[in-house]
């Protein structure tokens, strides 16, 4: 049996929006590209569906953390590209501060 892997449904609360947040820091991107580089950089351990990552990417276009217009691909495919605001590279600051703490602590509740 393998280990599982986390479906965006089984992050903890915030953690998909601050991982969004943090690939878009790098550049604007669009939906398929943001769960592509997730997966990639973790290795395949985390795995982003359409079913959590839209509403993500929503809910932070509606807190006005990320903006969103449509362009073309490079496979010449109609996409929506996002692009982390101002107010999202804060709000990202303070998820990494909390993600910090709460690490924190589940880490000595294992050691214990």
């Amino acid at each position: 049996m393998g280990i599982p892997q986390p479906s965006g449904a089984d992050f903890l609360p915030g953690t998909l929006e601050m991982l969004i947040l943090k690939t878009l820091s790098r550049g604007p991107n669009h939906g398929f590209g943001i769960a592509q580089h997730i997966q990639q950089v973790s290795r395949e351990a985390l795995r982003v569906g359409e079913g959590s990552l839209y509403p993500a990417l929503q809910r932070l276009l509606l807190d006005e953390c990320v903006e969103a217009e449509w362009d073309v691909t490079a496979n010449n495919r109609r996409a929506r590209y996002y692009r982390i605001t101002p107010k999202g590279r804060k709000q990202l600051q303070v998820e990494k501060q909390t993600f910090d703490v709460l690490l924190a602590g589940i880490a000595l509740v294992m050691e214990a």
